[in-house]
């Protein structure tokens, strides 16, 4: 049975969900839903590895996934969660390690399905001319999470 629990993240409550085969969605939500106050146990895990990844202090996620969709898809998905942290790939040289570089469409439409937000980092994904193409979660919050793990930290003018 998947368990279901509401976070609070510095870019809006996040949803997440999971069984004991693992975690199936995390999103990120544009509308306020009350925090869960009880974390369940199959979610435990992955909401402390949230936190952490929030305050700075973690750059890999060490979690059992199970995102439904489609085989390619889950091919897609894989490929961006082995994209490094503070780092970026086009859509272009994703679809070119998939072995097919003619596929940047139906790379990019899979990585718009991704269900698991920031474990499998999306974010990372941007257009080859490095403009921050589509996201789901809005541009100004994929902008947030590259410079969250910027190595680049910009100073305060004021």
């Amino acid at each position: 049975m998947k368990e279901t629990a509401y976070i609070n993240t510095p870019l809006g409550v996040a949803k997440l969900e999971g069984d004991e085969t693992g975690i199936s969605e995390i999103t990120v939500l544009d509308s306020d839903e009350e925090v869960t106050l009880v974390i369940p146990e199959v979610l435990e895990d992955a909401v402390y590895q949230l936190r952490e990844y929030f305050e700075g202090t973690r750059q890999e996620f060490n979690l059992a996934l199970n995102p439904e969709g489609t085989d390619f898809q889950k091919r897609v998905w894989n490929a961006i969660a082995e994209i490094p942290f503070g780092t970026t790939v086009s859509y272009l040289e994703l679809s070119r390690k998939l072995g097919d570089p003619k596929a940047i469409r139906a790379v990019a439409s899979a990585n718009g399905r991704n269900p698991i937000w920031i474990v499998v980092p999306c974010h990372r994904v941007i257009g080859s001319d490095g403009s921050l193409t589509g996201y789901a979660g809005g541009l100004q919050r994929k902008q947030w999470l590259l410079e969250h793990e910027s190595p680049y930290k910009q100073a305060s003018l004021f």
